[in-house]
């Protein structure tokens, strides 16, 4: 991600960001693909070691990619490791933008996380067939998820141009939209039409969200510690965002079966979707912010 940056201009971060992170969708949509066509005739440990051969071959291809030249680095004295702390630990507090940002994206992700379950929601609240929704899901995740990635990303830089105020604004506007959207779904019949819109408007909003943060989170933040920022930001979005999202998920559903509540699944999962909205007033106290902190932080370079 810190390469992006040395790559593109500001006005086109977003973008760029997103683009990048299309492969989230388009890994998600064909992950679901492979499950719901080749599971049934290759079992699933089988459609996991052919996902994992893919990402083999993948990284024996990049050993084939020259280095990009970094942009605001000293080639001929890096940083050690205690200089790049120090950095870190002085630039987040100075940039309550960036910290905004970070615990938006953070919030965000506990649904993510809960998410994990949507697969069993759908067969055994909802009355799939396995294959069949992973199928279909597949197909919505690719189209929704790479639309809002290239909207999340154009049009974050296009807010950040017009409006002069930072691109977590955008995805404020974004999420108070589809909010109730995301709420909704969780509640109607699988025959309604919001249910259908619903799934497509999660993968829709899920790629909206990556242009936008991750280009704040770079701008933000000194070229020299940029790489490790971003590597700051993905360990918080996994390892609390998601994994406090999947776990704490996991354990509401098992209490809630074995208390005899009715669909525990949906509770669970409609829970972390409002938890997640607590990302819409930190990304708007974010973008309000988001100028003053650039500005100090071009006069301090």
């Amino acid at each position: 991600m810190s390469l992006i940056s040395d790559r593109f201009p500001s006005s086109k971060l977003g973008f760029a960001s997103g683009f990048y992170y299309m492969g989230v969708p388009v890994g998600t949509g064909i992950s679901l693909l492979i499950v719901g066509y080749l599971g049934p005739a290759i079992g699933w440990r089988n459609c996991f070691y052919l996902l994992g051969a893919i990402g083999v071959v993948l990284a024996i291809i990049m050993l084939f990619f020259k280095e990009t030249p970094r942009r605001h680095a000293n080639a001929e004295k890096p940083p050690g490791f205690k200089e790049i702390g120090r950095t870190v630990w002085k630039t987040l507090p100075k940039s309550p933008a960036l910290m905004l940002t970070i615990a938006g994206g953070v919030a965000y992700h506990f649904i993510l996380g809960a998410a994990s379950f949507d697969q069993l929601w759908y067969v055994q609240e909802r009355g799939f067939d396995r294959a069949e929704i992973a199928q279909y899901t597949g197909w919505i995740g690719i189209t929704g998820g790479i639309l809002g990635n290239l909207f999340g990303g154009m049009g974050s830089d296009w807010f950040h141009k017009k409006t002069g105020m930072g691109r977590p604004m955008f995805l404020f506007w974004i999420m108070i939209v589809v909010a109730p959207v995301n709420i909704a779904f969780r509640l109607v019949d699988p025959s309604s039409m919001i249910f259908w819109i619903g799934i497509f408007v999660g993968f829709f909003q899920l790629g909206c969200f990556y242009g936008p943060t991750f280009s704040t989170v770079q701008e933000l933040v000194p070229g020299n510690v940029r790489a490790t920022i971003v590597a700051f930001y993905l360990l918080l979005l996994n390892l609390v965002g998601v994994g406090l999202g999947v776990t704490l998920a996991g354990v509401a559903i098992d209490w809630m079966m074995t208390s005899g509540i009715a669909e525990p699944y949906t509770k669970a999962l409609l829970g972390f979707t409002c938890i997640s909205l607590l990302a819409i007033p930190l990304f708007f106290l974010a973008g309000k912010r988001f100028e003053k902190d650039r500005s100090r932080l071009v006069e301090t370079a």
